[in-house]
């Protein structure tokens, strides 16, 4: 088996869907991202033997995003490109594979990159809409076709809102939210436990950009302003440094209006962004003289209940922990992805003490301090195919900073799994 290293990474700012990456479709910032990690690793695109992308809104415009997003980034026609996707895992399942290529002995290098425009996620008229239109398309007479005409309605220009519906379980019928509600009520998590969750979320993440523990993963984007002139955004737009207690507990319920505690608030935020990473085989990369930041020691996958797909990470969590041979006690910094403010805390109460219902030892108490210590996407932002290799960056990054040498990644994922990634600085 060959050794798979990690030679660099970086992200776009992550920045509130509709603000000011509303123009930027998801292939523009793949390809942003993944020509910063050719400029940060001083690596010719030709190089690369093949590109994985994590995207869950795939564009219409561009159905293998990954490929677009390799051409277009300078990756020669003749290397080969893909996209994955496992939901909130997506930026997960793109590092992950990179990382299978190269062990495998497949490849030698190989950029993983996540990415989702949730601006970009559109609007849908109901099927029977587009079933008249085609039937008027195919109308061979004016009595037909005045038939057709006639038999429109208002009701067939209702749209579907694409988020909500991405949302929305298929199988349960819950949406995301409906599954915090339901985790907080079997956990006995307070509102006021949540708002506190999330208000550490924006101070956390306020507290690093002062200063500056993200700058070194983010790159600078450039867009266009509303005066004609260009706007540099070299900071994640969404974290509020002035959050407080009282706004929060303002908020009322988004899901359950009537019973529940889990709103807009204490949830993580909608997303555009990108994050990327270069994998490349440990010889090579001497070769080539780049300098490792890290390696992937382990990952798993778990699946569980999908209406408690909040508790995804214990599941994956204990079997990546197995797998390694480790215990959570030796993961000194963890990254957990804060879909919820009630799932966040659901899983670390999980980690500590399972529910019957989850079938699982115990595996330990997670200290605060080490846990989310930049904030999470309550604060960050969660571009959900972006999140998984995003969580991996910042962790490396944070790892060598304090000059640690092993941490935790792991996220929930929609439709009841998680995934979870043991990581190691170098």
């Amino acid at each position: 088996m060959s050794e798979a290293v990690i030679v660099g990474g970086v992200r776009t700012p992550f920045v509130k869907a509709g603000a000011a990456f509303n123009q930027l479709p998801a292939q523009e910032l793949g390809r942003l991202a993944v020509r910063e990690l050719f400029e940060r690793a001083n690596l010719d695109p030709a190089r690369v033997d093949e590109l994985i992308c994590g995207g869950v809104a795939s564009p219409v415009d561009a159905a293998n995003v990954g490929r677009v997003i390799a051409l277009r980034a300078g990756i020669p026609r003749e290397k080969i490109a893909h996209t994955v996707h496992r939901n909130c895992a997506s930026g997960f399942e793109c590092v992950t594979q990179a990382f299978d290529r190269v062990v495998s002995g497949r490849a030698k290098c190989v950029v993983a990159v996540g990415v989702d425009s949730m601006s970009h996620i559109p609007l849908f008229y109901p099927k029977r809409f587009a079933d008249k239109l085609l039937q008027l398309s195919t109308a061979k007479s004016a009595w037909q076709k005045l038939k057709t005409l006639a038999s429109f309605r208002l009701s067939d220009l209702t749209p579907q809102i694409g988020i909500k519906l991405g949302l929305t379980d298929p199988v349960t019928g819950l949406l995301m939210g409906d599954t915090a509600e339901k985790l907080a009520r079997e956990f006995h998590i307070t509102r006021e436990e949540q708002d506190q969750f999330a208000l550490r979320s924006h101070q956390r993440a306020a507290e690093a950009w002062k200063e500056n523990r993200l700058a070194s993963e983010v790159m600078t984007v450039y867009v266009d302003d509303r005066d004609g002139g260009v706007k540099a955004i070299s900071q994640d737009i969404g974290f509020r440094a002035d959050q407080s207690q009282e706004a929060l507990a303002k908020m009322k319920p988004y899901f359950d209006r009537r019973w529940g505690s889990v709103t807009i608030g204490n949830s993580c935020q909608i997303t555009d962004g990108a994050a990327a990473l270069l994998i490349v085989e440990a010889n090579t990369a001497r070769e080539w003289g780049l300098t490792p930041i890290g390696r992937i020691r382990d990952y798993a996958y778990a699946g569980c209940d999908p209406a408690r797909m909040g508790l995804g990470p214990v599941f994956a969590t204990s079997r990546v922990l197995q797998q390694a041979g480790l215990k959570l006690s030796d993961m000194q910094l963890i990254e957990l992805n804060e879909a919820f403010a009630a799932q966040a805390i659901a899983c670390l109460r999980g980690f500590e003490s399972p529910s019957p219902a989850c079938d699982l030892s115990p595996l330990g108490t997670i200290d605060l301090d080490r846990f989310n210590v930049n904030g999470g996407a309550i604060a960050l932002g969660h571009p959900v195919g972006a999140t998984g290799t995003r969580l991996i960056l910042t962790l490396l990054h944070e790892l060598r900073r304090r000059h640690l040498s092993c941490g935790l990644a792991t996220l929930c994922i929609g439709g009841g799994q998680g995934g979870a990634v043991v990581a190691e600085a170098m």
